[in-house]
Formats: structure tokens, C-alpha cells, sequence
């Protein structure tokens, strides 16, 4: 169970992203001494660090340099400071991300995901419930897909059809093999109904930048390289 340190001194946001995280199977740890948070790092030995910049007594920066004299863990910043200044000063700090709040729990995810796959294997992770590609997460209890900063809502037939084309990427994956999984799932489309959605995801990841995600492999069907 990959651990996380949440150091975070608003309530509400720490909960929130407590909550959201143990759902997804994490095994967390909130601070509680704002004046001894290297040591509880050093006791806890989480894989990834989320730290707030304004904290009680010193702020994130002083922690942030702290952990990185001692541990190279993905560090993730959490600020209401959103100034070019601020991001400079977290990343020259060996921050891996900084992110702004409010915080967006689906691209905290993808971030989170993104740290973990490129700083460790997957033979020390079990794998959270979110699939992955070219930094294109899809979040299956969600019905939501991440693309760096970017999110987007997919209806159920959607999410089913991008479902069956990233677990098979790399590979051509037929129309009539996508409505038996859609079929299987209880949503009973026809062929027609299956190019309107195609369209339609097509459209929400154009608007996001991935114009190519999908592509039509013609008289064989859709995949995803």
C-alpha cells in the first residue's frame, strides 16, 4: 500500500483529500506537530509528500528543503499562493509538482499517479484504480479522464468505449467487439450509436488537446496507440 504525508493545516482541505485518497487505497498519515514535521517524515517513510506552502511556523519551502537534504520522495506543493515567483521557488526547492488551490482531486490523482509510475516501479506499488497512457488518465470510478491540467466529464458508454480501447492499446479493437463490451454492460447501442459516441469523446479530447487520441483504423475498427 503506497503511504502518503499530508501536510496540510486547513481542515477541510486535509479531509477532503484524506477522504478522496484512502478511497483509492492509500495508506495516509496527517500531520500533527507543525514544529516536528521531519521527524514524523522520517518515522512515517511515506512514497509521496503533499505539502501546503503557508503553514505555522515555517512554511512549506523551509520542509520542502528539509525532507530534500534527507530523501529524494515525491514532494507535491498545495498553495493559495498562485504568483510565478511562488511556482519558481517550490520547484527550485526539489518540489516535483506545484498545484493551486481549490484543489481538483482528479488532477491531483493524475499527478499523484504520474510521481509514483516514474519514481518507482510497479513491482513496489499496487496499482491505484485509474488506467493510463501517454499522461491520459482515466478515472474508472469517476467516469472522468485527466490530461495534464485538463478534465473532462464522460457519460457511461463513453467512459465503456475509452475503457475497452486503453485496455487494449496498441492493439485494433472492432466495432463489434466494443458493443458486446458496451452490451455486456447493459447499454444496448447499435452501430449507429456507437459512431455518435465516438464522435462525441473525440470532440471532448480535441477540446483538450488530444486530437489523435483515438484513431480509425478503417474496416477494422478503433484503437488507441
Amino acid at each position: 500500500m503506497v503511504k502518503v504525508y499530508i501536510v496540510e493545516d486547513d481542515v477541510v482541505i486535509r479531509d477532503t483529500i484524506q477522504k478522496h485518497l484512502v478511497k483509492w487505497g492509500f495508506e495516509i498519515q496527517l500531520v500533527s506537530d507543525f514544529n516536528n514535521i521531519l521527524n514524523e517524515f522520517l518515522e512515517f517513510e511515506p512514497q509521496l509528500v503533499i505539502l501546503d506552502v503557508n503553514l505555522p511556523y515555517f512554511d512549506g519551502f523551509y520542509w520542502c528543503n528539509q525532507i530534500r537534504e534527507v530523501s529524494n520522495v515525491p514532494i507535491i506543493f498545495l498553495s493559495s499562493r498562485n504568483s510565478r515567483m511562488d511556482q519558481i521557488m517550490g520547484m527550485n526547492m526539489g518540489a516535483d509538482y506545484y498545484i493551486e488551490k481549490p484543489v481538483d482531486l482528479d488532477v491531483l490523482m493524475a499527478r499523484i499517479n504520474a510521481l509514483l509510475r516514474r519514481t518507482y516501479s510497479y513491482a513496489e506499488l499496487e496499482e491505484p484504480n485509474v488506467m493510463e497512457h501517454n499522461n491520459v488518465f482515466l478515472h474508472i470510478d469517476t467516469n472522468t479522464l485527466t490530461y495534464f491540467d485538463e478534465k473532462i466529464e464522460l457519460t457511461k458508454n463513453e467512459f465503456l468505449i475509452l475503457y475497452e480501447l486503453m485496455k487494449q492499446k496498441g492493439s485494433i479493437v472492432s466495432r463489434d467487439e466494443i458493443m458486446r463490451a458496451l452490451w455486456e454492460d447493459e447499454s444496448f447501442v447499435d452501430d449507429n450509436t456507437l459512431t455518435v459516441n465516438v464522435v462525441r469523446i473525440r470532440k471532448k479530447l480535441s477540446e483538450i488537446g488530444l486530437d489523435d487520441f483515438i484513431k480509425t483504423k478503417k474496416g477494422q475498427g478503433y484503437m488507441i496507440e
